[in-house]
């Protein structure tokens, strides 16, 4: 005798709707268990003079859910060991029913047999009490573990197990990151049965002033208006398909990835002006289109069976856990510089994979600008050892290539001048990277110095009312110290 668990299901509603072979498997059980007792079939059941137990004070010694559920389940395999056991829990045992799934998972392993009998599901009668049709496409989420990344909100959607205030509230703020605040819900307790209530209000209500117990399920209709999707990818993706499709834009839809490598270079260093103004708004909109131009080359790539934006994301989601065992995996590190150096191992470790006869400089991009193209070689060149120990020695090298461009502008040959006058630079690059200071950065806070100086000398020259070429070069340094002075 033993090693079986018997799970039944009470259905949705009262024992009117209860199958009479789940009735008879209830009277006959001899080592009956409830989830809850609070339940219409249980009520009548007790009238009927049925022994059971209930796990309802298990719910009283946890916090959360899930120590709940393990708990319940753990009970029922202990007792499975001695002798046949019958478990019974609200709606469909294989319906939101996350102990029947722990018991399925662990029963197995323990020589206990599960037998699900079944009982019915609050779903053919829900889908009445809102007038829905669930060929339309809908979701089953629990409101216990509700997360937002989860929910389509261009499907109907069935939130179910909303017990109580709490749970309630909880799944409130997570629809309101996707929702408006007074989107229309309706809150169904007891579908089908004699006590069944069904109750519309705005969402921001959905906690307030409504009774809710274990029969309790939400519901959530699509949204229909366009504009109440811009937050959703999905809506994202169709407006580019459709702006390079036969309908669409006809500039959008001459572009390639060539043609597009320009508007990437310009969006990524507007995005930077907006990071070292730290405007919020202006850093949103400046991710917005560096994004756009990700989604115009996906969008090329899967016109042309190249690849799509799947694939650019399984990509980067695949890299990231392997460059991240500390987080997915089971490494340990101390800080920032250990992951710094792990990152690079694993970056080599890639590379090794992929054999080749290419010099290191190979991977820097060549459509880089040449600043920070010349920063990033001499980055791949220090990884292998070809590198100044010191700032101090790369700077005397610019005072080198310094006196050599200064022999340059004596002799006057333009095409010497400008080699020299590249040394130079990239002479000044290395020093830059050595004291680990970007040169794009540095050469842009001289950019923004530069124009707000400038733009007070414009000032004092409108307001003279003279025009720029009535003042003198000194006279107008004159306004460019007054500049450097009020900062």
């Amino acid at each position: 005798m033993g090693k079986q668990i018997t799970v039944l299901g009470l259905g949705a509603g009262d024992l009117d709707q209860l199958p009479l072979g789940v009735y008879k498997a209830l009277k006959q059980a001899t080592s009956l268990f409830l989830r809850t007792k609070e339940h219409p079939v249980v009520e009548m059941l007790s009238e009927e003079k049925v022994i059971f137990h209930s796990f309802d004070d298990v719910y009283e010694r946890h916090d959360d859910f899930p120590s709940v559920y393990e708990e319940i389940s753990e009970i029922l395999l202990d007792k499975a060991e001695h002798e046949e056991i019958t478990y019974a829990v609200p709606g469909h045992p294989m319906i939101a029913e996350k102990t029947v799934q722990l018991l399925l998972e662990r029963g197995y392993s323990r020589g206990i047999e599960v037998k699900v009998i079944g009982g019915q599901s609050f779903l053919d009668s829900f889908f009445t009490a809102v007038q829905m049709d669930p060929i339309d496409g809908f979701q089953l989420l629990d409101g216990t573990s509700l997360q937002k990344d989860d929910i389509q909100i261009n499907q109907h959607l069935i939130i179910a197990q909303v017990y109580d205030a709490f749970v309630a509230s909880e799944v409130k703020l997570t629809l309101m990151e996707k929702y408006p605040d007074d989107y229309e819900v309706t809150i169904v307790t007891g579908a089908g049965s004699q006590h069944e209530q069904i109750k519309r209000l705005p969402l921001y209500e959905l906690d307030r002033q409504v009774k809710l117990d274990n029969l309790t399920s939400l519901y959530v209709p699509p949204i229909q208006k366009m504009d109440l999707t811009y937050k959703e990818f999905s809506t994202l993706r169709r407006i580019i398909t459709t702006l390079r499709g036969p309908n669409g834009c006809p500039w959008d839809k001459k572009q390639t990835h060539l043609s597009l490598k320009k508007y990437l270079i310009e969006e990524a260093y507007e995005l930077l002006h907006a990071i070292d103004q730290d405007d919020i708004d202006n850093i949103v909109e400046e991710l917005g289109d560096v994004l756009l131009q990700i989604m115009l080359h996906s969008q090329i790539g899967e016109e042309d069976g190249m690849f799509s934006i799947e694939d650019v994301i399984e990509t980067l989601s695949a890299k990231m856990i392997r460059r991240h065992p500390h987080v997915f995996g089971e490494e340990e590190v101390a800080n920032s510089d250990e992951v710094l150096v792990n990152w690079e191992k694993i970056k080599e470790a890639e590379k090794e994979e992929r054999i080749t006869d290419q010099s290191v400089l190979s991977e820097v991009d060549k459509g880089l600008p040449a600043l920070i193209n010349a920063y990033e070689y001499q980055k791949r060149a220090a990884k292998v050892g070809f590198d100044w120990e010191k700032a101090d020695e790369a700077f005397e090298k610019v005072q080198e290539e310094l006196q050599e461009f200064q022999v340059e502008l004596a002799k006057g040959n333009k095409q010497e001048q400008m080699k020299e006058l590249g040394d130079l630079l990239f002479s000044i690059v290395n020093v830059s990277r050595l004291l680990n200071i970007h040169p794009e950065e540095a050469l842009q806070t001289s950019n923004e110095k530069f124009l707000s100086r400038f733009s007070y000398v414009e000032k004092k020259v409108k307001e003279s009312g003279k025009p720029f070429k009535e003042y003198s070069l000194d006279q107008l340094d004159a306004f460019w110290n007054e500049a450097k002075k009020k900062r």
